[in-house]
């Protein structure tokens, strides 16, 4: 299944250049985001506005949540999703457009502590947990990162035992609420979202503990201007964007 959906994505971008991508300004592209995605894509978006003059409207949300509005007939042109699953159910649904998917992204997780007694994280921390320490995590159910640290935990054996300590958010930036406020001692975050201290602090969670986080794009109302930006989305100038905020590069988007 992987095989498929990498291979369509580089006919889909090929063809993308022989579209026109006129929009009127009145009729802004309105593009879910998954939350972790959210800045990258703002910042994205006013690119695009600047070279194209189209209004880019983002709306972020956890991705199983967007899914669902998006099954309910949420008027959205694009889906940046934080996963690949969730896209891939929605062309089953007849909800998403067939043979757009693409792979704009791969998430990395980390687990990041704001007290001073958690400067340098690794993951000693989690076998040895203070009974009054509250872990934040995305909720699994509805957000790829949530999933991923679920099974990182699982991974480590550790699940049953943090469970009593876990702080759920709806999405990987209410997680990130909670840490930052306060709220929790340590959470597991995408990387994207912590500065380059932070980075260094923090401990970068290795990929066999997870499922990758292949965040993949789709279309979801056929337009010019809605391919023009999934394009623009593989372009060199969003690439470079994209791994300046702190995802990797999936390979397979040279095609463009």
């Amino acid at each position: 299944m992987k095989r498929r959906v990498l291979f369509w994505p580089i006919l889909f971008l090929l063809s993308l250049s022989l579209l026109g991508c006129e929009r009127s300004s009145q009729d802004p592209l309105h593009v879910a985001v998954a939350s972790n995605f959210a800045a990258t894509a703002r910042d994205l978006a006013k690119i695009f506005e600047t070279e194209t003059g189209m209004s880019v409207m983002i709306i972020p949300g956890s991705s199983g949540k967007l899914a669902a509005q998006i099954q309910q007939g949420a008027p959205f042109h694009v889906f940046l999703s934080a996963d690949e699953e969730t896209p891939l159910k929605l062309v089953k649904k007849g909800a998403a457009i067939p043979h757009t998917q693409f792979t704009y992204a791969i998430g990395r997780l980390a687990l990041f502590g704001q007290r001073v007694s958690f400067p340098d994280v690794s993951q000693e921390v989690l076998f040895e947990l203070d009974p009054s320490t509250r872990l934040a995590i995305a909720n699994p159910a509805l957000a790829p990162y949530g999933r991923a640290a679920k099974e990182t935990l699982i991974s480590l054996d550790v699940w049953e035992d943090v469970e009593k300590h876990l702080v759920q958010g709806e999405n990987i930036s209410q997680a990130w609420h909670f840490l930052s406020s306060d709220s929790a001692d340590l959470g597991f975050v995408a990387y994207s979202q912590l500065d380059v201290t932070q980075q260094d602090a923090a401990w970068l969670i290795p990929p066999y503990h997870h499922t990758p986080i292949r965040q993949n794009a789709i279309l979801l109302q056929d337009s010019p201007s809605a391919r023009h930006f999934l394009k623009f989305l593989a372009s060199p100038t969003a690439r470079r964007m994209v791994e300046k905020d702190g995802y990797l590069l999936p390979p397979l988007l040279h095609a463009e």
